[in-house]
């Protein structure tokens, strides 16, 4: 009895070894490599950016030869379409980026829904920690004035990071946050955490904060709002913590305070790494954080109110333009690329604008409303695919993420970054249905 006690230790201490060696396989490697790829190529955004980032995920495809479905048919069908109307125009190259970001979300998706429970694990761990360095180099660059790491709006340094696009780094970074609420808990899950809430704040998008909103609401709802409320308040609080001493930086007439926002960044860590552990004093410590932080945002409300407002008189003359193109050509649209946006702004005359800063309806005036029920399909897709895996470990975490980008997209010109993209078919296909063979797809169409 003692050997066959002794044997069954040894072969607990084996498996227990094998689940902890978690290896992710080359074809989700390769749409991680993408993601980082894209982030470091301005979102991917320029060619070669969306070269790269297309061919390494086109690569994962092919390796891992996922069984299409009702996502992949109805992603074709959009990329076709696109084609159909870039020859219709006599422009068939057009229709390239369309068709490749169909491509590259589509296929990010399938890759990532074959791997298994413990591999979706480390897999969420890694593109939460890369979308948490965007976070930091977002914070470093409004901290030491790096110009193409942030943007100047309304005379506020808003961080940018390596995407160069404070919106995008801050779709990126809610996506990611909301999936960090449901890893494994560990001080690198609650440091991850706290630097994309941090990297958000300093985004000052207000559409992300819209976008996390619904995302929140929905992790609560298909998670548990006290699990949900005790995951995001140390992150939250520590960031408020943060930013209140990053807040006397980030206006273009001041003077940059680095010792403070250093000091702030690492008051914020503790706070987020620390909090659960006080116990009793966990909630009179976070009220008096709120308190702090409310104060500072009131001190600095005069240099805000640009971006507390939802007014934005440039999206409001291109959403016009918008809708004028389309009430010409509604069925088949203007033609992917021709979608250019011309408005009156008071005494500043003319002014235009290459995207209308919302991708459902960029897509109904470049293609027509069969675009725009295609990508309605795709969604669709999507969610059939998120339901059908539900009760897989990531789930809530993913279904939230995806809720949360398809938000922001009414908000933001998204789709033409492939970080975007990737980040997307990451987070849907790891709440896909679990497959743990490697070999069948996650999804049946």
């Amino acid at each position: 009895m003692g050997t066959s006690w002794g044997k069954s230790m040894v072969v607990g201490d084996v498996v227990g070894a094998r689940r902890e060696s978690v290896a992710l396989p080359l074809p989700v490697l390769l749409v991680l490599a993408a993601f980082a790829a894209a982030v470091v190529a301005q979102g991917g955004y320029y060619l070669p950016g969306r070269v790269l980032s297309g061919l390494m995920v086109g690569a994962a495809v092919v390796l891992a030869r996922p069984r299409p479905g009702l996502l992949a048919a109805f992603g074709g069908a959009f990329a076709v379409w696109a084609v159909v109307r870039g020859l219709l125009e006599g422009d068939v190259l057009s229709a390239v980026p369309a068709a490749a970001a169909a491509g590259v979300f589509v296929g990010s998706v399938l890759v990532v829904a074959q791997a298994d429970r413990e591999q979706r694990e480390m897999l969420g761990t890694v593109v939460t920690g890369v979308a948490a360095l965007v976070g930091l180099t977002g914070w470093v660059a409004v901290v030491f004035r790096i110009p193409s790491w942030t943007t100047v709006a309304e005379g506020l340094l808003r961080a940018a990071s390596t995407l160069t696009y404070p919106n995008a780094a801050a779709a990126v970074m809610s996506a990611a946050v909301v999936l960090s609420l449901v890893l494994r808990p560990s001080l690198l899950t609650a440091g991850t955490g706290f630097l994309l809430c941090t990297g958000i704040g300093a985004t000052m998008s207000r559409a992300a904060v819209i976008a996390l909103a619904a995302g929140l609401l929905v992790l609560g709802l298909c998670w548990s709002w006290q699990k949900m409320a005790a995951a995001v308040t140390p992150p939250v609080l520590g960031a408020v913590v943060a930013l209140a001493a990053l807040l006397p930086s980030m206006r273009v007439a001041d003077e940059p305070r680095p010792v403070l926002a250093g000091a702030g960044l690492v008051a914020g860590a503790a706070v987020a790494l620390g909090l659960r552990r006080l116990g009793r004093f966990a909630v009179p410590v976070a009220l008096l954080l709120v308190a702090g932080g409310g104060v500072a945002a009131f001190a600095f409300a005069d240099r805000l109110a640009t971006r507390v407002s939802f007014s934005s008189p440039d999206r409001a003359g291109a959403t016009g333009a918008a809708l004028e193109l389309v009430s010409r050509t509604p069925l088949l649209g203007v033609g992917p690329g021709n979608g250019s946006f011309f408005f009156q702004r008071g005494n500043e005359g003319t002014r235009v604008m290459r995207y209308v800063h919302n991708e459902y309806l960029q897509v109904l005036v470049e293609l027509g409303a069969v675009g725009l029920v295609l990508v309605l399909a795709v969604v669709a897709a999507v969610l059939l695919g998120l339901w059908r895996g539900r009760g897989t470990g990531l789930w809530p975490g993913a279904v939230a993420a995806v809720v949360v980008l398809l938000v922001h997209s009414g908000f933001d010109f998204l789709w033409h970054l492939p970080v975007v993209l990737v980040v997307a078919g990451l987070c849907a296909g790891l709440g896909f249905p679990s497959t743990r063979d490697g070999v069948v797809e996650g999804v049946e169409g």
